[in-house]
């Protein structure tokens, strides 16, 4: 089980403490006049479970409160969690305090708290008490790294602030905040139960792996560009050749003796005449990549072709199967297999002598497209195959065509350099120069890590862990649960007569919404009419999920805090908060008895706390009221004692 809350409590800077208590398994009810605090006990909740923002409003409790907390229970536990406001101009405050107390014990005074939990650890003890199992990692957003649920992430399921509990566009808690929809998503399925421990586990060493071989997919590939000898390094021989350092290569030139000739070149002395020019390497160079250019749009032209025989195999096939069909007509006009046995029509059973020969036509015909049918789709294949092998030849013209530029660059580079050089002992000096920085920076290469190409070894283990996985076993699971969940929120329609009633109803996890599939085509949220449904239609989806997570042990607490549900049916700054009647009193009326009865259904397992403006003289909204700020009773979440300073009176 999770926790619930017991109280919520604020300290002053006197130290004076004023607490509001919860009861736990039970509906709650704050009611009283705007701007007392009703909502700011929200907030409070908010802070308190390690909000990254001071999300505290209103100048009463800004001015004259120092110390926010709750105390949190479950089972036997009791969790007391209190947080500073911010000092000076910090934004908020970075460090909490947690304190474990016996069940029932009141707040510590304020001399004794001590705010020495960092804001991180205190979430994780949270996450902990809220038996959030923290080894699992969801997918993150914008990130490679995936990230641990926690009780933040609860919460969406947990609060329905005053602009959220009836908005059309936003189900959940935080939902309009930036990045924070994609979270909401992914989170879904491990709060539901589709995400299982062990399978989480499982698909992240399945995402570490498919990233390693994408890592060493790369790694290889730069290797491998270096197995023949490179564009540069080819340029460099054919410069040594040209100064005399070297004989003209007989063999053709891989990267490893491409290097030994270059050192070859470096460690002859110059000659002390130019050898003979015979013929020039850049227009040899120039003639070869215009073949490779020739050969590479040939390969572009047959791949085009290919392609565009499959594509027309597949029409072909697509139209055929189509006539097929049609031609085979459910075999109703089968031809007779014996003499004595006489056509018959498949519809009225009568003798039909003609038959026979439509059937033979159609039969024919039929024989004529199997044949057709199944020349044309034994050609597929082959011509997918020739696709594939020429796109192989084609990424080799590719990579010709990319070391015979740089052989280009490097030789014209080179001749550029030996412009002016008429002594060909300093032309070979200035090539042996080049030639050993080249040999060093290839040198730094070499010496490195040899790859080790562990590519089939890593994709062993990822079909393994595949196989292990399941494909799509975690969206059957979250397909399943929502269809559970989807028969709750059906039946909470029909308990608060909601639009699309009659409709199947469901929760769109992708969407973040709640979608009825009506005859004329789904409906969202939003495109619902009228704030009743949208308050309607929230309070029916959390209330089921929140069935489901206490039928299911999920690690969501067990609360659901509402802030002003009422304003749908009156405008809060009402002047008679009771004279609310008619339908509109009916159906608020009815929202808190569906709250109660899902309360009562779960028998001590979910707390709902409501901030109100409405006062309802009837069950089970009066037994449930547990204050009621107003100003003609002075009563609020701040005493006015506090407050000695004038102040807008808001929160």
């Amino acid at each position: 089980m999770t926790f619930q809350i017991s109280a919520i409590s604020i300290y002053n800077e006197d130290g004076r403490i004023r607490t509001v208590p919860f009861k736990t398994g039970k509906l709650n009810i704050i009611t009283g006049d705007s701007r007392r605090g009703k909502s700011a006990l929200l907030n409070i909740v908010d802070y308190c479970l390690a909000s990254k923002d001071y999300v505290i409003k209103g100048a009463a409790l800004r001015n004259f409160v120092q110390v926010f907390a709750v105390t949190l229970v479950k089972d036997q536990q009791q969790l007391f969690v209190a947080r500073p406001a911010p000092a000076g101009k910090a934004a908020t405050a970075t460090t909490m305090c947690v304190v474990s107390q016996a069940l029932g014990a009141p707040p510590p005074q304020r001399a004794e708290l001590n705010f020495s939990t960092p804001l991180d650890i205190a979430k994780d003890v949270l996450s902990e008490f809220a038996d959030i199992d923290r080894t699992v990692r969801i997918p993150a957003v914008r990130s490679a790294t995936p990230i641990p649920p926690s009780v933040r992430h609860a919460l969406f399921f947990c609060l329905q602030k005053q602009n959220e509990v009836a908005n059309p566009d936003l189900l959940f808690h935080s939902q309009g905040e930036e990045f924070l929809p994609a979270t909401i998503r992914a989170m879904i399925p491990y709060f539901l139960g589709a995400v299982d421990p062990e399978q989480a586990l499982l698909e992240n060493r399945l995402r570490l792996l498919r990233q390693e071989l994408a890592q060493l997919e790369a790694v290889v590939a730069a290797a491998r560009s270096l197995s023949p000898a490179s564009g540069q390094a080819m340029a460099l021989v054919t410069e040594a050749v040209e100064a005399g350092l070297l004989q003209p290569p007989r063999e053709g030139m891989t990267a490893e003796r491409a290097l030994e000739y270059l050192r070859q070149a470096i460690a002859e002395s110059a000659p002390t005449q130019m050898p003979d020019a015979g013929d020039d390497p850049v227009s040899a160079l120039v003639e070869q990549r215009r073949g490779l250019r020739e050969r590479h749009g040939r390969a572009r032209a047959r791949i085009a072709n290919l392609k565009r025989a499959a594509q027309e195999n597949n029409e072909f096939l697509d139209q055929a199967a189509e006539q097929h069909a049609r031609l085979a007509t459910l075999n109703l006009f089968a031809p007779a297999n014996t003499v004595d046995q006489e056509p018959r029509c498949p519809v009225c059973d009568s003798h039909q002598p003609q038959l026979s020969q439509i059937a033979e036509v159609i039969n024919r015909d039929l024989g004529r497209l199997d044949a057709d049918m199944s020349v044309i789709g034994s050609d597929t294949p082959e011509i997918n195959a020739l696709i594939a092998a020429e796109e192989d030849t084609l990424q080799e013209i590719r990579g010709a065509l990319g070391r015979n530029q740089e052989q280009l660059d490097t030789l014209t580079a080179g001749q550029r350099a030996a412009q002016g050089q008429a002594d060909a002992s300093r032309r070979a000096v200035l090539v042996q120069g080049r030639i050993s920085l080249f040999l060093e920076t290839a040198g730094r290469h070499v010496q490195g890590p040899q790859v080790v190409d562990r590519r089939e070894e890593i994709r062993a283990k990822i079909a393994e862990l595949e196989e292990a996985i399941g494909a799509g076993a975690r969206d059957d699971r979250l397909n399943s649960f929502v269809s559970r969940i989807n028969t709750k929120i059906k039946d909470k329609a029909v308990a608060l007569d909601l639009e699309h009633k009659e409709s199947p109803i469901r929760l769109d996890p992708r969407g973040l919404t709640v979608v009825a599939d009506t005859a004329r085509g789904p409906v969202t949220l939003a495109d619902m009419g009228g704030g009743e449904n949208w308050l309607g239609y929230h309070v029916a989806t959390l209330l089921s999920m929140h069935e489901w997570f206490s039928e299911q042990r999920s690690p969501v607490p067990r609360f659901l805090i509402l802030d002003q549900p009422s304003q749908v049916y009156f405008p809060e700054d009402a002047p008679d908060s009771t004279a609310l009647a008619g339908p509109d009193r009916t159906a608020l009326l009815n929202l808190y008895k569906t709250i109660q009865s899902t309360i009562e259904a779960l028998d001590g397992d979910f707390q709902v706390i409501v901030m109100e403006h409405a006062d309802l003289d009837d069950e089970p909204f009066r037994s449930s009221v547990e204050a009621r700020w107003r100003r003609s009773n002075g009563r609020a979440l701040v005493p006015q004692d506090w407050i000695t300073e004038d102040i807008a009176d808001d929160y």
